[in-house]
Formats: structure tokens, C-alpha cells, sequence
């Protein structure tokens, strides 16, 4: 097994040590798909970038689909390590930043702190209904937008809505409309 070894870690389903050992190829695509966001969401979030009549080819959206799911998985870990150490089954949205800031994602941290803040007083209100009405988290998060022109960085962020608008999403609509 050590013709394994020699390459190195891989993607979240290359069949690394870190992801479990090697994989048999019969396994792999199923396992791969399981690790990944689903392609249609990917392809969604990259049409909103594009105008109407722009297309995206299949290897560039899989490589994208690849790249985000690596992404968060290096964050998950990283902010999974910190929550055994402290001894917590939860990961929460501060260890998720605490994790980015570790890992040198620092110029992200102001503006996922207010939209945490934000998403946080929205999902407060929902729970604390005294109605009982059932809560609207998605409707919570597509209403969700931070406009503060002070962090530059936003535009990286920005996949819903027009810098010109000065608002900027950053979790994209859950809703079907393409």
C-alpha cells in the first residue's frame, strides 16, 4: 500500500488517510458525490455572477463544486479539532470563525461577523414567535444582506447582488428560479 502513501493527501474523496483510507474505484464516484454540495446549487450561485445569457461548461462548475466543498471541509475540520479539545459536540458559527482567522481567512471575519449577528437576531425572532408560528429560516436567510460599503472585501462576497446596489449577499437565495 505504500504506491498510496506516495501521493499524498488528495480532495475530500480521493481516498487520502485523512478521509479514510483508499478507496475501491466502484465506491469512489458514489462516496466523491456524497462529499461534494450538490452540482445544481453550485451552478446556481455561478449564474447569478453572469448575465442572462452566459453559460458555464461542466468541468468548470465540478471544479468549482470541488474547490467549495474542499473548503469547507478544511474549516470543519479545523473548527472540529478546536471543539474536541475543548470537549463540545456542537461546532457553532464562532468556532467556524475562529477557524477561518486560524487558517488566514482574516479579511472574511468582519463581515461573516455581522451577517452571524444578523442571521442570529432573525433566527432569535423566529423561535421566539409567541404565536407558534413555525419559523422562516430560509426566508430569513434570502432577506439577509449586509450593507456596509467600510469592508472592501465584500465584493469577493458579493454572488446575489450588484456592487453598484451596495448591498451584498453572502448565502445565496434557496430558492428554485435560475
Amino acid at each position: 500500500m505504500t504506491d498510496g502513501m506516495a501521493r499524498g493527501p488528495t480532495s475530500p474523496a480521493g481516498g487520502s488517510h485523512e478521509s479514510g483510507g483508499e478507496q475501491c474505484s466502484s465506491h469512489s464516484t458514489v462516496r466523491e458525490q456524497e462529499r461534494y454540495l450538490p452540482i445544481a446549487n453550485i451552478s446556481r450561485i455561478m449564474k447569478t455572477a453572469l448575465p442572462t445569457n452566459g453559460k458555464i461548461a461542466k468541468d468548470a462548475k465540478e471544479t468549482v463544486q470541488e474547490s467549495v466543498s474542499e473548503f469547507i471541509s478544511f474549516i470543519t475540520s479545523e473548527a472540529s479539532d478546536k471543539c474536541q479539545k475543548e470537549k463540545r459536540k456542537t461546532i457553532n458559527g464562532d468556532d467556524l470563525l475562529w477557524a477561518m482567522a486560524t487558517l488566514g481567512f482574516e479579511d472574511y471575519i468582519e463581515p461573516l461577523k455581522i451577517y452571524l449577528a444578523r442571521y442570529r437576531e432573525l433566527e432569535g425572532d423566529a423561535k421566539g414567535s409567541v404565536r407558534g408560528e413555525v419559523p422562516l429560516k430560509r426566508d430569513a436567510v434570502r432577506v439577509l444582506s449586509v450593507p456596509n460599503p467600510q469592508f472592501p472585501i465584500q465584493g469577493s462576497l458579493n454572488y446575489i447582488n450588484s456592487q453598484a446596489q451596495g448591498h451584498h449577499m453572502i448565502v445565496p437565495s434557496m430558492q428554485g428560479n435560475e
